[in-house]
């Protein structure tokens, strides 16, 4: 039975309404047993529910948390009617002070909360395998690109070590929205809160049309999702060059690749390839509920029932795509003498002899203009290795890739000791 029954009646919804309107939030469940299990306390406070009632709930939403999913039913209108329906006679009760509207917007605040902690769970152990693969690279001469045209030299620590940043920027953006999510909208009701005198829960949001209405925390999480993807697509597209025979400076595992149905000497970068594939999707939700959301007034509308689903598809994605791009570059073999060999172009020291020019008092443009003509004429003779250019050029260049190491991984390791050990 419908929630809302009581104004219909007994005329009951045609068969193509009722499936329209349906909503696909199973994944709520938990999350709804939570915010629920906070209202009923408050209904307890306020002496609505019994001592004796708020056990048989706290009994009754472990029970039905534990069973997922599975604990739903397609009769149902959405997971709340479900959770209402299992909870028995008292769930005729547990509805009191409270609306649809704050109960699912309680619900989603947590379950994004719970998806931040994850992502960020995930970001760190991929940043813990870069950092692994970068320590061991401290010292492996690579050129350094720019317009995709050998630059200079630096190392493949160095290389690796900006990815390390790009990761920090996204878990920030993960903390941002975990932050966002925090305050509790129970006690909004529909809109203007209600005449029940029950507890303002911890954190409560101060404004009952902005409780229910606000979306902001979601968009914030899928703006982290999609500058997540973002990142992890360019690492992914150099992933895929690096492991081109035209490239060679990495070999493909097995534990991460995959063959060709028909080719026989074929090994794929799939999951590179898919990373990068869902940057699209990643950068679409988020487009997709930031006009969801754009021309809807206060309070509540059943527009933001579409609010769930690319949140939904984002964490999987997150989770999914993070933990595939650890193994593989766990296991990705490098090849160290491609990357000298491609390391000891001549070219890559033109700058390095501009500049010795300079530091013997000519002026830099005709410095330039000088290595320039001698480029062109291919007389270009460089004064020092690649090795020593490296060596010469300090933080935040790649000179200073060992120390850089091992700061990046002591602020992983602080951070790792700080949140060991606690769960939301």
């Amino acid at each position: 039975m419908a929630l809302w029954s009581g104004r219909t009646g007994d005329t009951p919804l045609s068969a193509e309404v009722k499936r329209f309107l349906k909503a696909a939030d199973a994944e709520l469940l938990p999350y709804d047993c939570e915010g629920t299990r906070i209202h009923a306390e408050r209904l307890r406070s306020a002496g609505i529910l019994t001592d004796a009632e708020l056990d048989e709930v706290d009994v009754a939403l472990k029970r039905i948390a534990k069973q997922g999913v599975a604990a739903t039913s397609d009769q149902d209108e959405d997971v709340h009617s479900s959770i209402e329906r299992l909870l028995g006679e008292v769930g005729r009760k547990i509805h009191a002070g409270r609306s649809r509207n704050d109960q699912v917007a309680t619900a989603f605040r947590l379950y994004v909360a719970a998806a931040c902690q994850e992502g960020l769970a995930a970001i760190d152990a991929l940043a813990a395998a870069v950092l692994d693969r970068a320590e061991r690279e401290a010292e492996t001469v690579m050129p350094g690109f720019t317009h995709l045209q050998r630059a200079q030299p630096v190392t493949l620590g160095h290389h690796l070590l900006a990815w390390v940043e790009m990761l920090e920027r996204d878990r920030n953006r993960f903390l941002l929205a975990e932050g966002h999510a925090a305050p509790v909208p129970l006690g909004a009701g529909a809109l203007a809160g209600s005449t029940l005198e029950l507890p303002a829960p911890d954190n409560q949001v101060p404004n009952s049309l902005d409780a229910v209405a606000d979306r902001d925390f979601a968009l914030d999480y899928l703006y982290g999702a999609a500058g997540l993807f973002v990142h992890l697509s360019r690492i992914a597209e150099e992933l895929v060059l690096w492991v081109t025979a035209e490239f060679d400076f990495a070999r493909l595992p097995e534990t991460a690749a995959t063959g060709s149905s028909m080719m026989p000497q074929k090994l794929n970068p799939d999951v590179a390839e898919l990373v990068r594939g869902k940057a699209g999707s990643a950068i679409g939700r988020l487009a997709g509920l930031l006009s969801t959301i754009k021309g809807l007034p206060l309070a509540y509308n059943l527009d933001l029932q579409e609010d769930k689903q690319p949140v939904f598809a984002a964490r999987r994605d997150v989770s999914h795509a993070l933990g595939a791009l650890e193994v593989l570059i766990r296991d990705l073999e490098f090849n160290h003498e491609r990357l000298a060999e491609a390391a000891s172009d001549p070219m890559l020291l033109a700058t390095d002899e501009a500049e010795r020019l300079v530091a013997q008092g000519q002026p830099f443009r005709e410095a330039h203009e000088q290595v320039a003509g001698q480029v062109r004429g291919g007389t270009l003779a460089p004064s020092a290795e690649a090795a020593e250019s490296i060596a010469s050029r300090q933080a935040p260049g790649p000179g200073s890739t060992a120390a850089a190491v091992a700061s990046a991984r002591e602020r992983l390791q602080r951070r790792r000791a700080t949140t060991s050990g606690t769960t939301r």
